[in-house]
């Protein structure tokens, strides 16, 4: 349970009137819940590893919510097909006709040090009102992605372009990211505890639960506050 503000990445689209207003009134929910409460959720709804262990933003107070749209790096060969792929060719693919609110999310390739993209690649993100990025890999740049609207989230900040070790390679597709299965449109929440995904058909059903945890959660609070000192202490 969670009681901090945070700032947000834009909700989806930055939508105007009273679809973008749920849609905002939902991150701010979603943030003050927080990602503990979404994966005990996970936990009481499904069975597989839901949870991303805490990952680097260069503006760490955003939190990041909406629909996966993924992109898989493998390393880097040059005598494939997918070598003449450009960053841009899987961007749009990924994302389709609609990448309001998506999260972009990038697969490591096996290699979670090196670089999978900066600012100057990454501005498509801001262009076409995406979430933000969701990388198992490092990024370039933070001090340009900070200047953007979206949550960045990924494994740290690298000073050298990776594209000598990992090419992007298919979009729109399953990718495994740091241990968790990531399948295009589920649902990512990503604050500075860590990550969670969702399965778009149990949504609902998480989030109704992650309601129940928080609660129980203020509960539990009560009842500890009121606990009396007992006469002979209790072995912790």
């Amino acid at each position: 349970m969670s009681h901090d503000t945070h700032p947000i990445g834009r909700p989806t689209a930055g939508a105007a009137g009273p679809a973008g207003s749920r849609e905002g009134a939902l991150v701010a929910e979603l943030a003050a819940l927080g990602s503990a409460a979404l994966v005990d959720a996970m936990g009481r709804v499904h069975r597989h590893r839901a949870h991303v262990l805490p990952l680097v933003s260069p503006c760490p107070e955003r939190v990041l919510f909406g629909r996966a749209a993924t992109v898989s790096f493998m390393p880097w060969r040059d005598d494939v097909e997918e070598a003449s792929k450009t960053f841009a060719d899987l961007f749009y693919e990924a994302v389709g006709d609609d990448p309001s609110g998506r999260v972009l999310v990038l697969s490591s390739g096996g290699h979670p040090q090196v670089s999978h993209g900066g600012g100057t690649k990454l501005s498509r993100v801001a262009n076409h009102r995406l979430a933000g990025v969701l990388a198992d890999g490092r990024l370039r740049d933070f001090r340009q992605l900070r200047g953007y609207d979206f949550a960045t989230w990924c494994r740290g900040e690298s000073t050298r372009w990776g594209g000598d070790t990992v090419m992007p390679y298919a979009a729109n597709t399953t990718v495994e990211f740091a241990g968790v299965c990531i399948t295009p449109g589920d649902y990512v929440f990503c604050d500075a505890a860590g990550a969670v995904v969702v399965p778009a058909d149990s949504w609902q059903l998480v989030l109704e639960t992650a309601r129940e945890v928080d609660a129980d959660d203020a509960r539990f609070l009560r009842q500890i506050r009121e606990e009396a000192v007992p006469r002979t202490a209790r072995a912790l």
